[in-house]
């Protein structure tokens, strides 16, 4: 299983370098080349997760009959627990994110008409960074359930 990922790491870093040069001498096409490497990204990922998930079901394959199936449902219960806090906490790292840069905006907003209101615009952004926090957590408790 974690050959499959140090086989996989190679094939993440050079695009990302090839697509970082890229976007450095066009920046004017910057937003079309990312979101083409977002799906291809997108597609490599997903083939990786697949090959990694297949392998270490086959791997569980070859022990012997009895013990194979307690193996194998160990491995996918342990796999599928590690892919649920990576969901939680991609998903809520991106939710907050997405919430963190347009409570920021607003209150960079509000605070160049009021200066005033900083204490309140950063705890609205404080609470908008709480959803990452909540998913960490969650990482967390899903990954010690392994």
């Amino acid at each position: 299983m974690i050959a499959a990922w140090l086989l996989g790491l190679p094939v993440v870093i050079v695009p990302a370098a090839v697509l970082a040069r890229l976007v450095a001498r066009r920046p004017q096409r910057g937003a079309s080349i990312l979101a083409v490497a977002g799906v291809l990204l997108l597609v490599g990922a997903t083939v990786l997760l697949v090959l990694t998930l297949t392998g270490g079901a086959a791997s569980a394959a070859s022990v012997s009959a009895g013990a194979a199936s307690v193996a194998s449902s160990a491995s996918a219960s342990s796999s599928g627990a590690l892919i649920g806090a990576a969901v939680a906490v991609a998903g809520s790292t991106i939710g907050a994110g997405i919430a963190v840069a347009y409570t920021g905006a607003a209150a960079l907003a509000a605070m160049s008409e009021r200066p005033e209101l900083f204490g309140r615009a950063m705890v609205v952004v404080g609470l908008a960074e709480g959803i990452a926090i909540y998913g960490l957590i969650i990482g967390i408790i899903l990954v010690g359930k392994t």
